[in-house]
């Protein structure tokens, strides 16, 4: 039984109201570390603010929850120094299953998944880099050198062998991957990627009113995007600017945390409150 494949889409202005980088990655480790304890395998980040040049914030979004999400023996090999990892250090660790903590070959077990990086090509393949002290070889050749690859352990000796393998074959968790869409909330709403479709929003539905409805596409539904406003305006007011009716483009539009005593709920808060609500109530399986 494999996981369904659930997205969730953040707006680029989403750090927009927290004016410190060490703040700004705070904020995002939160919406990573969400992710990561509720198993999304997508995390989308896109325009709120059409006429708004908001690349600098995309930018910073995509690559704290890249480095993030990528296993701590890779991040030299993978990300040079920036500025936006200033403040790095303070990121929660995901404590994933392809976040191993075994940096030795002896830790190593027949038909572990690890990720990797390519090393080096030679007659007999490709050397990965899989954070143990000696590289691993995979049979295959035509890959490029600096290429992040998944792997499962076949031989553990002499030399550590290992097959190529693709994450959507690991029979568990193996972390979400970052989408900058550099386009609309209403494309990408529009964009036939997923079978549901769910605005999260203080003006919609309480989630006890419609959750059955939910449930009953859900279950059919291999692919689910949820998506989430900014700090400054809900999803309404976003989809009214591009001249779009909300309920029109989505299936459904739902309030999760009815009867806030906040003003605001801001979008991390609402990330977390919304996935935890929607673990409970349906499965996450297919």
């Amino acid at each position: 039984m494999h996981r369904k494949r659930i997205s969730i889409a953040i707006p680029a202005s989403v750090v927009s109201d927290t004016p410190h980088l060490r703040e700004k990655t705070s904020k995002i480790g939160l919406i990573g570390r969400a992710a990561a304890i509720f198993g999304v395998e997508e995390i989308i980040i896109y325009q709120d603010q059409p006429g708004v040049n908001r690349k600098a914030d995309m930018d910073l979004i995509a690559t704290m929850l890249s480095y993030m999400e990528t296993p701590q023996y890779l991040r030299k090999r993978l990300f040079k120094l920036k500025p936006q990892l200033r403040y790095a250090g303070i990121l929660p660790p995901l404590r994933t299953p392809h976040h191993t903590l075994g940096k030795r070959v002896v830790d190593l077990t027949f038909g572990e998944y690890r990720d990797g990086v390519t090393l080096a090509k030679t007659r007999m393949g490709t050397l990965v880099d899989i954070g143990v002290e000696k590289p691993a070889l995979i049979q295959q050749k035509h890959l490029r050198l600096g290429k992040r690859v998944t792997v499962k352990i076949t031989n553990i000796g002499e030399q550590v062998v290992a097959e190529l393998k693709k994450s959507q074959e690991i029979p568990y968790y193996w972390g979400y991957k970052v989408t900058v869409w550099k386009n609309t909330f209403g494309r990408l709403a529009k964009s036939g990627r997923f079978a549901l479709k769910i605005a999260t929003s203080k003006h919609g539905a309480a989630f006890n009113d419609v959750k059955e409805k939910i449930a009953e596409k859900w279950k059919n539904s291999q692919t689910v995007l949820v998506i989430f406003g900014a700090p400054t305006q809900g999803l309404y007011e976003i989809a009214k600017k591009e001249g779009l009716k909300l309920a029109e483009v989505v299936d459904f539009v739902v309030n999760t945390v009815p009867g806030q005593c906040t003003e605001t709920v801001r979008t991390e808060e609402a990330l977390i409150a919304t996935l935890a609500v929607f673990n409970c109530t349906f499965s996450f399986k297919v």
